[in-house]
């Protein structure tokens, strides 16, 4: 005789109403943020303020983050990254696409990729993230341009 279950076994069963009836944190509240959103936030706020600055040049641009690299190796020593990858230790931290036009002349415009987690596990607090996350997106813009990062933002602050 075969048995199936339409739902995963619990072993904790919540009898009696005595379990957690609500969410913990309000929404609004910054506890509710996830750390990716938190990490959006500290790109988008480069961005911004890059844009007040380089508006025409980079209305075309498009800005991702996605949480980790795509890995194609099996060894550090396989590792080979493109020039428009920023890498620290071979752990690519952000990567430049270039804009192209496609076989059906649709037109993709350039992306600049970061990825979250590289670059959280290396800023030791939250001013060390936003300082690396600044730093980043400024080179890759910097590239972009073919432009030095001290052009793009020649006070280092933005």
């Amino acid at each position: 005789m075969t048995s199936t279950f339409s739902r995963p076994f619990s072993r904790h069963r919540d009898r009696r109403g005595r379990g957690m009836r609500g969410t913990l944190v309000p929404h609004g509240v910054p506890l509710h943020r996830s750390r990716a959103e938190l990490f959006d936030e500290l790109v988008l706020d480069v961005v911004d303020q890059l844009d007040v600055r380089w508006s025409q040049v980079l209305s075309h641009v498009e800005f991702a983050v996605e949480d980790v690299p795509p890995v194609t190796h099996r060894s550090p020593d396989d590792v080979v990254h493109l020039p428009n990858v920023i890498e620290d230790s071979s752990v690519p931290l952000s990567r430049l696409i270039p804009g192209r036009i496609d076989g059906l002349d649709r037109e993709h415009p350039p992306r600049i990729v970061i990825y979250r987690r590289p670059l959280e596990v290396r800023g030791k607090t939250q001013q060390d993230l936003a300082s690396l996350v600044r730093d980043v997106v400024v080179e890759q813009v910097a590239n972009l341009l073919g432009l030095e990062p001290s052009e793009v933002d020649p006070d280092g602050e933005l």
